[in-house]
């Protein structure tokens, strides 16, 4: 008996190519049924993307707590009471040495973190040498050293920066329950500079914020409608740090993350997706599922800035068990 061939009818296009996104479009989107969701987003996925291929980026704090911003995540806020202690400024020989260890471990980009409202100029001077050598390692550089002046992107970038990494955190409306030393248009106008100096864009945001389904897509839309769209794209699930405001912050329910993966996927088809912040607490079917709904790239490591991540081991123990390889 020979087996009747079975035609799969694809979905039509969900959204026009180059056209704004409207906030009811990414709405829908996360209403979508749940498997749904994720295979659209699989499907729009493997047309960018080798889906058996993740790029592994390595983030170290060179500078750590003492912030004068009070965002109310960070443990390094010089407004909250945490078990984070501040902590001078790495060397350049430090840098340099925890970016070969990187390297040795397969990451194929090294971000630079410091704890700064944004850099005076000569603490930027002290960061140029690092991102110099660890360029001349061969790896991809990018660092997230807050709000820029005129100019100072293009020393990055002339230092051999390739990546610059300012997230939005959150939507536009819930801003402002998060952070009150800074505005959005703050944030907006640093990513304008790192544009205009012709850096790329590494550019996410966090959820878990006590935040609503309709906030999580705000952020969505802001990022889908940055034009150019980012690069790289880090979604963070909050990892509860005692002592900061959003400590006690309701989680999140795991289908919500993932769904969010696949969102951002679908509005954002040719940036790298990071599972970033929180991933620790996943479990490994969970994230196998961020995998299939999108994520193709994750922070490599056993810290991120202040807080903990999935060991080296673990990590590769995982993609083994998925079929994943390095980028």
């Amino acid at each position: 008996m020979t087996q009747a061939s079975i035609a799969f009818q694809r979905p039509p296009k969900l959204h026009p190519e180059q056209a704004l996104w409207s906030q009811q479009e990414v709405e829908a989107l996360y209403d979508l049924p749940f498997m749904e969701l994720v295979f659209r987003a699989a499907e729009v996925h493997r047309q960018h993307f080798d889906p058996s291929r993740v790029q592994l980026s390595t983030l170290v704090s060179i500078k750590t707590g003492g912030c004068p911003e009070d965002c109310g995540y960070c443990p390094q806020s010089a407004h909250h009471e945490t078990p984070v202690e501040n902590q001078p400024m790495m060397t350049v020989d430090e840098v340099v040495e925890a970016a070969r260890h990187a390297k040795a471990n397969g990451a194929g980009r090294f971000c630079m973190g410091a704890a700064w409202r944004g850099p005076k100029d000569a603490d930027l001077e002290k960061t140029l040498d690092m991102v110099q050598q660890v360029k001349a390692l061969g790896l991809q550089t990018c660092a997230t050293f807050g709000l820029l002046k005129d100019g100072q992107a293009e020393k990055l970038k002339d230092a051999g920066l390739d990546y610059y990494n300012h997230n939005l955190d959150t939507a536009p409306d819930k801003y402002a329950d998060i952070i009150q030393t800074r505005d959005y248009e703050d944030r907006l106008d640093t990513l304008g500079k790192v544009r205009s100096a012709g850096l790329s864009v590494c550019c996410g945001g966090i959820v878990g914020l006590n935040e609503t389904r309709e906030q999580r897509a705000g952020l969505i839309l802001q990022l889908a409608n940055l034009d150019p769209q980012p690069e790289s794209v880090p979604v963070n699930n909050l990892v509860k740090v005692t002592g900061t405001p959003l400590d006690g912050a309701e989680a999140l329910d795991w289908t919500e993350f993932v769904r969010t993966i696949a969102v951002a996927r679908l509005t954002l088809p040719k940036s790298y997706i990071r599972l970033s912040a929180g991933r620790r607490e996943m479990p490994e079917a969970m994230q196998a599922l961020c995998f299939l709904a999108g994520a193709n790239s994750i922070f490599y490591g056993d810290k991120l800035l202040t807080t903990g991540n999935p060991d080296v081991d673990a990590d590769r123990a995982l993609m083994d068990k998925l079929g994943l390889q390095p980028l």
